[in-house]
């Protein structure tokens, strides 16, 4: 049985999340990663998006999360989105997520604070 992964890399999006009261003001960029265990269907053989995960639908369910409900802490945030993608797509079995805060209030010099998250759990 073939198994395959649908990889979206470094998804945009402007949100407020986080614990600082400047965070919920100002808002800032996040950068998203969902890496996407995919049961297989039919569409390797036919050629056809109804048996996989259409990923403009993957994009748009993690922006609808990303810019929607303020969460202070980002691996509430990861959770979240691991968990609908689950839920939402049938195919998708396991959902391992990123999320990338490069404006984190933290004094010092850094790239980012990147968070990861699986679902379900190993």
């Amino acid at each position: 049985m073939t198994s395959y992964q649908i990889v979206l890399k470094n998804c945009a999006f402007f949100a407020r999340h986080g614990v600082h009261s400047e965070e919920a003001v100002l808002g800032q960029r996040f950068f998203v990663d969902a890496q996407l265990k995919v049961l297989p269907g039919n569409a390797l053989e036919t050629d056809n998006i109804d048996g996989t995960v259409d990923y403009g639908a993957v994009f748009a369910a993690i922006e609808e999360i990303v810019t929607g409900t303020r969460r202070y802490l980002i691996e509430a945030l990861a959770l979240e989105v691991a968990k609908d993608l689950v839920a939402r797509f049938d195919l998708i079995a396991e959902a391992k997520i990123t999320i990338r805060k490069p404006n984190a209030a933290v004094p010092g010099i850094f790239d980012h604070v990147e968070v990861k998250v699986v679902w379900p759990a190993s």
